[in-house]
């Protein structure tokens, strides 16, 4: 059995905590790793590590909490270069189809590679692949190739297409799952946690749109002009591009676990005999809704904040 060196992060100073760890990751040999005690959710450190190393380790919950969280950080070997989901997603989105079919997250949950959501799910990975592969026998993708989009062009698609279907979306959402859980919630109970778990995705979703829109963004799109016009990098208040891209990451896995659990409570969005035209209309809405997000924060996590992060690096 596995014998791994573990650190107990909750016993040192916060200023000096992610430190520590970087100069533990980085003293590892490839294939070697830690373990991470502590007392929250080092998540953040996952989206900072992403960050400044790149994807060349792999991040594997051993215990999360509520009290205690061990994580197995560990670099990969040297050729271990297998692309994420994200990335694969990013190249055809024809295959997010069997993703989604498989309940794999290629999105909120994009970063990590095939083997591993296939080793953490119990799914039979070479059937995977063979159903991926058939897609990609089948010719090139039809549709808009996002990959070569100017990325203000790309940014502005992202406000003026998925915001705006969000902002549109929540006042008839949040209106008709509370209708709905008030009539229904006695027989259905989940009906009452549907909309507790809405109201959240419409309220981080929201807060969380703003940002991007006078924030990141504009900034994006001004380091875009700049490789236009051969002008040097954008002045910012932060240190980084990858510091508010981590933020946003962060928040589209909280809206992504929170329509998880909304999958979760209502059976894969299964209608009970008893449902009425309103209930109906909940879930077709509430599916859009997923599939509209899962398109929308795709473009973001796999293909927007890489190519941002990749352009604030050739413009230094």
């Amino acid at each position: 059995m596995e014998t791994l060196d573990i650190l107990n992060v909750s016993v040192i100073e916060p200023r000096l905590k992610h430190p520590t760890i970087f100069g533990k990751f980085d003293e590892l040999n490839s294939g070697e790793g830690f373990v991470i005690h502590n007392d929250h959710d080092p998540k953040p450190l996952y989206y900072q590590l992403l960050a400044e190393r790149g994807q060349i380790f792999n991040w594997e919950y051993l215990e999360s909490g509520p009290e205690v969280w061990r994580v197995k950080i560990a670099k990969r070997k040297a050729g271990q270069d297998e692309e994420t989901i994200g990335e694969l997603v990013a190249k055809d989105f024809r295959k997010a189809q069997v993703f989604k079919k498989l309940g794999i997250d290629f999105c909120c949950g994009g970063k990590k590679t095939l083997q591993e959501v296939c080793d953490k799910k119990g799914i039979d990975i070479q059937a995977v692949e063979a159903e991926l592969t058939a897609i990609s026998r089948e010719g090139q993708p039809s549709g808009q190739d996002f990959q070569k989009w100017d990325l203000g062009f790309l940014s502005d698609y992202v406000a003026n297409t998925h915001h705006s279907y969000v902002r549109e979306s929540i006042p008839f959402l949040s209106e008709i799952s509370q209708k709905v859980a008030r009539v229904h919630g006695d027989r259905h109970p989940e009906l009452v946690k549907v909309a507790q778990s809405f109201a959240r995705v419409a309220l981080d979703l929201s807060m969380h749109m703003v940002k991007e829109e006078n924030i990141l963004f504009p900034y994006i799109k001004e380091m875009a002009a700049a490789k236009k016009t051969g002008a040097s990098l954008p002045t910012s208040h932060f240190t980084s591009v990858s510091n508010p891209i981590q933020v946003m990451e962060m928040e589209h896995e909280t809206v992504g676990e929170d329509l998880s659990e909304i999958r979760t409570l209502t059976n894969d969005f299964g209608l009970p005999a008893d449902a009425c035209a309103s209930y109906t209309v909940l879930f077709q809405k509430l599916q859009e809704f997923e599939s509209d997000l899962f398109q929308h924060v795709h473009l973001e996590n796999n293909i927007l904040f890489p190519k941002a992060l990749e352009l604030e690096k050739e413009l230094k």
